[in-house]
C-alpha cells in the first residue's frame, strides 16, 4: 500500500513540474537555490537543519525524521526576472566579419518558471520515505543577435529535472540520519554566431605561414569567402547522470539543532547535434583547405561531457524565544570541477571549447522567523552568495556571473492544523562583472569582448503544503 501510495505521488510531482521544465537566468554559477518557497524569505539560512516541511527531501533528507506523522505533499512554483545588460569599452570585432553589427546585445536577462514537488511519508516506526521533484540546473542568456559578441555566445540554455527518491531515520530522539539517489535529465541549448570569413582567412594565413601554399596561392584563396560571410551554430545536446545526498541532524540542545548535508557531483555524457546556416558555398572551396573548412563547418552529431559540482551544507536553528527563531547556514560547492568544457564531433574533431576556468565558492546566510500569531509566520533573511568566476578573462557571455547580495522576506499561513501557504521575496543585486575574454587569440575569429555587466535578480515563490 506505501509503495502505491508513493508511486502515485511520483506520478503527479513528476507531470507537475516537467509541465514547466524552464532554465531561469543568473543563478550561482549554473546551480539553483530556488528549491522551496518557505525558504526563499529567509534567503535559504538554516534549511539543512530546519526541517519546516516536505521539502527537506532536497535541502537535508535526515529532516524528513522530524515531520509530523502521515503524509506531506508539497508544490511550489518561483518567477525568476534577471537582468543582464552588458557595456561595450574596448571589444574587437572578429576579423573580417561585418563591421556594422556591434550592438551591446539588448538585455540578456529573462523571466523564467521554476517549479518543485515534493512528498514525504511514513513507512515504518522512525522510518520516513520520500520524493522530490525539482531544477537543480538551469541558465539562460539571450541576446540581439547582431551584437558584437555574437561569436562568443548569442543564446545559452540549460534545463535540468531532478527525481531524488529518499529516506529517513531517526536513529534516537536527538539524531537523524537521512539519504537519497538523484537521476537528473539535462538539456543545452546554445545559439552562437560564425565568422566564416574569419575562419577561412585564419586557414589560408596559417597554410601560409607553414609554407604549405605560397603567397600568390593565398591571394587567390582569400576571396572564395568574402568578407561580412557570417551565419549562426545551434547545437542542441542531452544526457542523463546519477548521484547521490546524504545528511544528518543533530539537537545541540533543546533550543538548537544543527543540521550537515552534502549532495555528490554528477557526471554528465550528453550527445546531440551540431548545424550551421548561410555557409560559403562547397564547391567554391575546392583543394585540401577548401575541405578541412568545409568538414569544420559541417553539420552532425556532436558530444559533451561535463561533471557538475558537488556541495557540503551546515545550518543551525535556535528557537531564541516563543517569537523569534533564529537561522543560519554555510555552503561550499565544488566547481572547481568545471574548468574547459570540449564539445566534440563524433570524428573526434573538437568543434568548440566551453572555457569557464571555475573555483569553489561559499554562500553565507542568515535569518529569523517570527511568530506573528498562530496562523502567520514572518521570515527575513540575507545571504553572501560568491559567484565561481575567477576573473575578467574567464568569465564568459554566455555566463556573465559575479557575487551577489540576497535581500528576502516572505510569510507563511496556515489555512488550518494540515495546509499552509508560504510566500517568498528576494532582491538579488549583482556585483559589477567585467569581461575581458578573447576566446581565439592568433586568428581573432570570434573577437574581443571587452566590458563590464549590471545584473539584478527578482525572484518570486509561492507554495502549498498540505498534511494528510
Amino acid at each position: 500500500m506505501g509503495r502505491d501510495s508513493l508511486r502515485r505521488e511520483a506520478v503527479a510531482l513528476s507531470l507537475a513540474c516537467s509541465a514547466i521544465f524552464a532554465g531561469p537566468a543568473f543563478p550561482a554559477g549554473f546551480a539553483l537555490m530556488e528549491q522551496s518557497a518557505s525558504g526563499l524569505g529567509n534567503a535559504y539560512a538554516g534549511t539543512a537543519a530546519l526541517a519546516e516541511d516536505a521539502s527537506t527531501v532536497w535541502w537535508n533528507p535526515a529532516g524528513m525524521a522530524r515531520l509530523p506523522a502521515g503524509k506531506q505533499i508539497l508544490f511550489a512554483g518561483h518567477a525568476i526576472l534577471a537582468s543582464t545588460r552588458f557595456s561595450n569599452a574596448s571589444s574587437v570585432i572578429g576579423t573580417g566579419s561585418n563591421p556594422a553589427l556591434v550592438g551591446n546585445g539588448g538585455d540578456a536577462g529573462d523571466l523564467s518558471l521554476v517549479p518543485s514537488g515534493y512528498f514525504t511519508m511514513d513507512v515504518a516506526p522512525r522510518w520516513k520515505m520520500g520524493l522530490g521533484v525539482n531544477v537543480p540546473f538551469g541558465l539562460s542568456t539571450k541576446y540581439d543577435p547582431t551584437w558584437i559578441g555574437r561569436f562568443q555566445g548569442i543564446d545559452s540554455e540549460v534545463k535540468t529535472l531532478n527525481v531524488n527518491p529518499s529516506i529517513s531515520w531517526a536513529a534516537s530522539d536527538r539524531l537523524s540520519l537521512g539519504f537519497g539517489v538523484n537521476w537528473q535529465r539535462g538539456d543545452i541549448d546554445l545559439l552562437t554566431g560564425v565568422n566564416y570569413a574569419g575562419a577561412w582567412q585564419g586557414v589560408v594565413g596559417g597554410a601560409l605561414a607553414a609554407g604549405q601554399i605560397s603567397g600568390a596561392t593565398a591571394a587567390g584563396l582569400l576571396p572564395l569567402v568574402g568578407p561580412n560571410a557570417e551565419g549562426q551554430n545551434r547545437t542542441h545536446l542531452e544526457g542523463d547522470a546519477w548521484g547521490y545526498n546524504f545528511g544528518a541532524m543533530l539537537d545541540l540542545t533543546p533550543a538548537t539543532r544543527l543540521g550537515i548535508a552534502y549532495r555528490s557531483s554528477l557526471k554528465y555524457n550528453m550527445t546531440g547535434t551540431a548545424s550551421f546556416d548561410s555557409r560559403p558555398a562547397g564547391p567554391a572551396l575546392g583543394g585540401a583547405l577548401g575541405a578541412a573548412f568545409n568538414n569544420a563547418i559541417a553539420d552532425g552529431s556532436v558530444a559533451l561531457s561535463l561533471r557538475a559540482p558537488d556541495s557540503a551544507s551546515a545550518s543551525f536553528v535556535h528557537t531564541l524565544n516563543t517569537r523569534w527563531t533564529l537561522l543560519g547556514d554555510l555552503t561550499w560547492t565544488g566547481w572547481s570541477k568545471v574548468k574547459t568544457v570540449p564539445l566534440t564531433r563524433d570524428t573526434g574533431a573538437t568543434l568548440d571549447t566551453l572555457t569557464f576556468n571555475f573555483n569553489d565558492t561559499l554562500r553565507a546566510s542568515v535569518g529569523a522567523n517570527y511568530q506573528y500569531s498562530d496562523a502567520w509566520t514572518l521570515k527575513f533573511g540575507y545571504a553572501f552568495d560568491q559567484s565561481p568566476v575567477p576573473n575578467a578573462e574567464s568569465r564568459s557571455v554566455r555566463l556573465p556571473d559575479n557575487d551577489r547580495n540576497w535581500l528576502a522576506l516572505g510569510a507563511k499561513y496556515r489555512l488550518n492544523r494540515a495546509s499552509a501557504i508560504d510566500l517568498g521575496y528576494a532582491h538579488l543585486q549583482v556585483k559589477d562583472a567585467p569581461i575581458n575574454n578573447n576566446q581565439n587569440p592568433p586568428a581573432n575569429v570570434k573577437g574581443l569582448v571587452d566590458g563590464s555587466y549590471k545584473g539584478s535578480v527578482e525572484i518570486l515563490s509561492v507554495q502549498y503544503a498540505y498534511l494528510f
